[in-house]
């Protein structure tokens, strides 16, 4: 495996460019703040002509990741769409509902900080109890307050009855203010131990893609940038469909050498085109 060039900021590359799609969390922001210089980076790219959708698998609704980076300091309008994992369920689940016509039915939500907000607008009901659900939703993960015990004692049953599982949020590794703890992909995962079936949406499953080439009027995938901090998640799925592959080595990856780095490159067939070290300009 050749070596993978570094490049000191995204000046060094973005006329190859026309569009971007950078992920939120390791790239933009950590579990507390925005990277030193992230903010100003965006503005510079957008300033430069190219059209920026944040791709984040964050099972929240893209308006509400909007309102989040804006509150954190990031300038409104310095991206074009914030596009969520958490938004693409709800159309499908919106789709559903509205071919199905069945009435309300009762959805076993895993999100964070008692967040209802995957459910608003849909025709589902919040419920505690695996063995009532019609449904499992998993958004998010409080990996960081609960162990992974807890969650096998909430979707035990659910798994057993054969009830339908979408994960909205696949990252298995989350930033949090106490630092890494496992992510609701791996709440997802212990899920299909338990016998479940799950539909995982978001990074690295094609649905997300779809949605923001769509938004980009389906543009030569040539031309199009991903950036993110996963290999598994943000290189392989971007790979998948053809994109430019930029690894950034903030987020998850800060405390990997380039061996393992490399490691995952095999593991996940899938090279980056290049290494930034921080998302600068």
């Amino acid at each position: 495996m050749s070596a993978v060039r570094t490049i000191p900021g995204l000046s060094a590359i973005a006329d190859a460019y026309d569009a971007f799609l950078i992920d939120q969390f390791g790239v933009l922001r950590d579990g507390r703040e925005p990277y030193p210089g992230a903010a100003e980076t965006l503005v510079r790219l957008k300033k430069a002509g190219k059209r920026i959708i944040i791709l984040s698998n964050s099972g929240k609704r893209s308006a509400e990741n909007d309102r989040r980076l804006a509150e954190l300091g990031f300038e409104p309008g310095s991206w074009d769409w914030f596009l969520t994992s958490g938004e693409v369920a709800w159309q499908f689940l919106k789709r559903e509902g509205t071919v199905t016509a069945g009435g309300t039915r009762k959805c076993l939500l895993i999100s964070r900080d008692g967040d209802l907000s995957p459910l608003k607008g849909l025709d589902l009901v919040r419920t505690e109890s695996g063995e009532e659900a019609d449904i499992v939703l998993i958004a998010a993960s409080e990996g960081d307050v609960y162990p992974l015990a807890h969650y096998e004692d909430l979707l035990r049953l659910a798994a057993r009855r054969g009830v339908p599982c979408l994960c909205t949020n696949p990252d298995k590794v989350m930033l949090t203010r106490r630092g890494q703890a496992f992510g609701a992909g791996r709440i997802a995962e212990l899920y299909e131990g338990l016998g479940g079936k799950v539909r995982w949406i978001g990074k690295p499953f094609p649905d997300i893609y779809d949605f923001a080439l769509d938004f980009l009027g389906r543009p030569d995938p040539a031309r199009v940038c991903a950036i993110g901090d996963s290999v598994e998640h943000d290189i392989a799925g971007a790979a998948a469909v053809g994109l430019g592959l930029v690894l950034v080595t903030t987020g998850i990856l800060e405390h990997q050498s380039e061996d393992e780095r490399r490691r995952l490159f095999a593991t996940h067939a899938a090279t980056p085109d290049f290494i930034l070290p921080k998302f600068l300009w």
